[in-house]
């Protein structure tokens, strides 16, 4: 009898670049992504694109726009998630910045770069805090919002999310503590680990 032998899974290799923005990509982002009084110029953004895994198990070509001071260490951090075959649903620039008709009906998109103000708690009214957010400086990434939400007081503003607002039980794209060490790693912090409100998919160079 011919025994089988067990052949280690092949992992794909790992590719990513990091290229400034292109004057189309610009001209795109100019008015409602970016405007004259952000706290970033374009011309210190780049784009980082990466390979992920997605929720279909096969590999994909991701991109961020990120401010050029963290493309780098980022790179590093997306090249663990790699390994980690930690999957992200959505995470290219036309899903983000694409004409809305254009976007993902489920609004599960990975992101960073965004000129805003920081999103109050789901405790509060309004929709801006009259501050920055890290988005505005490119050096945030929110990682699959439905299922890492927003959580103020028990409550979400996307009903999607409702499933994962018990983050006791595991389900696929959730963050884990290994996602966290990877951006740990280089410094960052985790909305998850706030005191009071958890914004369980936001990741920044400041913590906030």
């Amino acid at each position: 009898m011919t025994r089988l032998l067990a052949l280690p899974l092949v992992l794909l290799a790992f590719h990513a670049s990091i290229e400034p923005l292109s004057t189309p990509l610009q001209a795109e982002l100019n008015g409602r992504f970016w405007h004259p009084g952000c706290p970033l110029p374009l011309a210190r953004l780049r784009v980082l694109t990466v390979s992920h895994w997605g929720f279909d198990g096969r590999v994909h070509a991701g991109q961020l726009i990120v401010n050029e001071d963290v493309a780098g260490p980022l790179r590093r951090v997306f090249r663990r998630l790699y390994k980690l075959r930690f999957p992200i649903r959505h995470m290219r620039l036309a899903d983000a910045y694409g004409p809305s008709r254009s976007q993902p009906a489920d609004g599960d998109i990975s992101g960073s770069f965004e000129c805003r103000q920081a999103v109050p708690s789901p405790c509060s009214g309004g929709t801006g805090t009259g501050s920055w957010s890290e988005h505005a400086y490119g050096e945030a990434v929110d990682l699959n919002p439905v299922e890492n939400p927003y959580v103020g007081c028990g409550r979400t503003r996307n009903r999607s999310s409702l499933p994962y607002l018990n983050r006791s039980r595991l389900h696929p794209g959730m963050v884990t503590p290994a996602v966290v060490q990877a951006f740990r790693s280089i410094g960052w912090g985790w909305g998850g680990a706030w005191t009071g409100s958890k914004d369980y998919m936001h990741f920044s160079a400041t913590g906030h």
